[in-house]
């Protein structure tokens, strides 16, 4: 077995979700499926321990989830959650070590094999919408999605902060918003201070924390 290799166990009831992610993550030679199967109780006693676990909303048990975690305390978990699921018994299983996503069963391929890697490297990803769910259940989707007390950023001040979550040097979001890399330092100054962060590895821990990073 490859060590550098991101392993994956995909979970889903629905066969044809399942080969559409197994043909999805086929495309990158990085990645490797471990196992599959249709729901967690197939995996109770897993002998190929995976680095990420992809799960769809309806395979998610909350016990049979905490089993697993236990058994194999390093993996993550991408969720992919569907319109109809109750985000409280999908998340019901974390515990405030695990490393998790949450993105859409619509999600676009890109957006899956970014979580995938970006949780990889321990970074918690998903939609602002799922995020706030699970970070803060009964919260209102509708309103402000910063941390408790921190001044608002700008529409802009998003925009940077969503490239740099992607990895993106200051030059790189400078060309990409058509600014000067002076006024992209400027941009990254302000989001420090408002949520209070030092580095660039705080404040996407932050954003995501906060709902305002989206794959």
């Amino acid at each position: 077995m490859n060590p550098d290799l991101i392993r994956i166990a995909i979970f889903s009831p629905a066969a044809a979700l399942r080969a559409g992610l197994r043909a999805l993550l086929a495309e990158d030679d990085t990645l490797e499926i471990v196992f599959e199967g249709r729901y967690l109780t197939s995996f109770e006693q897993p002998h190929l321990p995976a680095d990420v676990l992809l799960i769809t909303s309806d395979a998610a048990d909350p016990e049979q989830l905490k089993h697993l975690i236990r058994a194999v305390p390093s993996m993550a978990i991408l969720f992919l959650v569907s319109n109809n699921s109750h985000p409280a018994l999908v998340f019901s299983g974390l515990d405030e070590t695990l490393i998790w996503g949450a993105l859409a069963t619509e999600a676009t391929p890109e957006e899956i094999m970014a979580a995938i890697h970006a949780l990889d490297q321990g970074l918690l990803v998903g939609t602002p919408a799922l995020l706030k769910q699970r970070l803060c259940p009964g919260a209102d989707l509708q309103g402000s999605t910063q941390p408790p007390g921190s001044e608002p950023l700008t529409k802009r001040e998003i925009e940077v902060l969503q490239l740099l979550a992607q990895g993106l040097a200051n030059k790189q979001i400078a060309t990409a918003l058509g600014i000067s890399e002076h006024t992209v330092k400027f941009h990254i100054s302000s989001i420090y201070s408002k949520l209070g962060v030092n580095n660039r590895a705080e404040v996407v821990r932050v954003g995501a924390r906060s709902g305002l990073i989206s794959l």
